[in-house]
């Protein structure tokens, strides 16, 4: 059984923990206005005819599929959820749930995007995306059940690398369990409670990006002022700056690869 792990110090901070608190009632309030302002249904699952731009995941998923395959070279660079984002320390433990993370916030990570560069050109499209990654997880792992932060925003996620034994690695959203299966993209909202798990003795990886909810007017305003307060606080700058730490160490690791294959094709060595 893996060790939970323990909550950083830094967010034990009154100040922080405050901020935490009243952000989640205003959430509330907000997600009540974004679900009437919603042009797609307010539903735990979105059918994809919703999302045109869902077509190109499918029709390339064998090329992302290669491109995650090269990510995973660098395993052992690749960061944990947690070590991106203190503050999901309950849901990721130890190594169990890595992430590769290609855009974050609306911003390309140009040194991962280049490990994945088809898979990065096809993100680019969809529209008002705001976070993409590779998501990899563990053999017998459990995702605790959770909620996501605003109905603002949809995440989709497209099955790379699955299980086998496929029907014990899936999510809940709300009370629909869905299997991942390669080649296969859905759409749900996370503000419902959803949780996963991975109950093979295989690794299972997925592209999982998240992208702006179709709204009217004045959802889409009330959503670009909410997101542009978060990115005022640790919730945002905290993963910013460890995203550029964890990009710099992969860029370390594929540098020594590099060094290591000069070395034994060198004759002289």
């Amino acid at each position: 059984m893996a060790t939970p792990v323990e909550k950083p110090k830094h967010l034990t901070n009154p100040r922080r923990a405050f901020v935490k608190r009243n952000g989640k009632k205003l959430v509330r309030k907000i997600a009540k206005f974004q679900s009437g302002q919603s042009k797609v249904p307010d539903t735990p699952k979105i059918a994809n005819d919703h999302f045109p731009f869902l077509k190109d995941f499918t029709e390339n998923w064998e090329t992302i599929q290669v491109e995650a395959r090269e990510v995973l070279k660098f395993r052992d660079a690749i960061p944990t959820f947690h070590e991106v984002s203190p503050d999901q320390y309950r849901l990721s433990t130890e190594n169990n749930w890595k992430t590769f993370v290609l855009f974050g916030f609306g911003q390309r990570l140009e040194k991962n995007a280049a490990l994945a560069p088809k898979t990065s050109d096809i993100l680019e499209k969809v529209p008002n995306l705001q976070t993409a990654m590779f998501s990899i997880l563990a053999p017998g792992y459990h995702i605790p059940a959770h909620k996501g932060v605003t109905k603002g925003i949809l995440r989709s996620h497209l099955g790379l690398i699955i299980p086998k034994d496929r029907e014990q690695c899936r999510i809940r959203v709300d009370d629909t369990i869905t299997p991942w299966k390669e080649g296969e993209i859905f759409v749900f909202d996370d503000t419902y409670e959803h949780e996963v798990w991975n109950d093979t003795d295989e690794e299972r990886v997925i592209l999982l990006f998240d992208f702006d909810r179709p709204m009217k007017l004045g959802g889409r305003v009330l959503n670009k002022t909410f997101l542009n307060i978060m990115k005022l606080t640790a919730f945002y700058q905290d993963p910013k700056k460890n995203l550029q730490t964890a990009e710099e160490r992969l860029e370390a690791a594929i540098k020594q690869a590099d060094a290591n294959m000069e070395a034994m094709s060198d004759p002289a060595g």
